[in-house]
């Protein structure tokens, strides 16, 4: 196998959760030539990674299908022996079905799934996404487990540094999901319960600052640090993979801390970890309510707002079901 592609166009959490199978296909096959494809917004991630030939960006919110039609030509003059297409949506599975490719693999969920050589059956339950992921290419390879995993580059861990010169945590606090991220309010309280000698940043992307800023001005602590929008992916990585903890909703910096084993503290408001998204870091511990709640789950994906007005979910959760940090102090000797 010479050229292999990878499609997977939705958000930055389900492209970290597809980057097993870039390592599962160059343990199998390390001569071969992987690319991968991305949505626009997303190709940061995958910058300078070092088992990845080449990024293909789909520019899916301008002039969608014209774009689609140029990726399917550009996909054909590649002339792929494989292409892998992880996403169960009609222009995903156009792009592989067309790809000339010998080798076609998806889910049966894709609606093209019937052009496919093969296709594998994708089931929400009783599995992690990232072994969802893995079962499209356990017939070339092995049924061996393996994490997600993000490669920042040494100029990413230079740019972070000077933020690291003290003890420090991190609290990725929104989400693309109103229900799945942890209130303004309940932040701020977490934030006030830990020992205030730790640095605090509050990481996220440029429409993340005004909410981060918020829970700042809330908390009213000096040492709190808001770089919403001032960290590119794999720089918020480096910066997560030496905290002594990251506070996290059920999203993108959740999969970003499991990617390079970063200690994690996820909080699960109206979704739950039985969906197969969990933290898989060695330190990981996922942070729920401890009544059922007879809504919840109320989807797989959240919702924009609680659609019983009351988000008792995320309410409900109390700020020392968090883990507390020692604040490390050299003793005197």
């Amino acid at each position: 196998m010479d050229r292999v592609l990878i499609i997977q166009t939705a958000f930055i959490g389900d492209v970290i959760l597809s980057t097993p199978i870039i390592e599962k296909m160059h343990e199998f096959y390390p001569d071969a030539k992987i690319d991968f494809l991305v949505r626009q917004g997303n190709a940061d991630l995958l910058k300078g990674h070092p088992k990845l030939n080449d990024v293909f960006i789909w520019r899916k919110k301008h002039n969608k299908y014209t774009n689609l039609l140029k990726m399917i030509y550009l996909i054909r003059s590649k002339n792929y022996d494989c292409v892998i297409n992880v996403q169960r949506f009609f222009a995903s599975g156009l792009m592989t079905a067309l790809s000339g490719a010998r080798l076609t693999i998806g889910f049966t969920k894709n609606p093209f799934s019937f052009a496919f050589t093969k296709q594998i059956s994708h089931r929400l339950r009783g599995q992690h996404e990232t072994g969802r992921n893995l079962s499209l290419v356990k017939g070339i390879t092995d049924d061996k487990y393996v994490r997600p995993k993000l490669y920042p580059r040494k100029k990413d861990y230079a740019l972070v540094s000077k933020y690291q010169e003290l003890p420090y945590l991190c609290i990725a606090p929104t989400s693309v999901w109103g229900t799945k991220q942890y209130p303004m309010v309940k932040w701020a309280e977490l934030i006030l319960s830990i020992d205030d000698r730790w640095i605090i940043y509050l990481i996220g992307g440029p429409d993340d600052y005004e909410e981060c800023e918020e829970i700042r001005e809330l908390s009213q602590r000096k040492n709190v640090n808001n770089l919403a929008g001032k960290l590119r992916f794999l720089e918020s990585a480096a910066l997560m993979e030496k905290a002594a903890m990251n506070y996290v909703n059920d999203s993108a910096p959740m999969h970003m801390a499991s990617s390079i084993n970063a200690p994690t503290n996820a909080v699960f408001c109206s979704t739950i970890p039985a969906f197969g998204f969990g933290p898989l870091a060695d330190n990981a511990k996922v942070v729920q309510a401890k009544e059922m709640i007879a809504c919840r789950p109320c989807g797989v994906h959240g919702k924009k707002k609680c659609p019983l007005g009351h988000f008792q979910c995320a309410y409900s959760i109390q700020k020392d079901q968090f883990d507390q940090i020692k604040y490390p102090v050299k003793e005197i000797y």
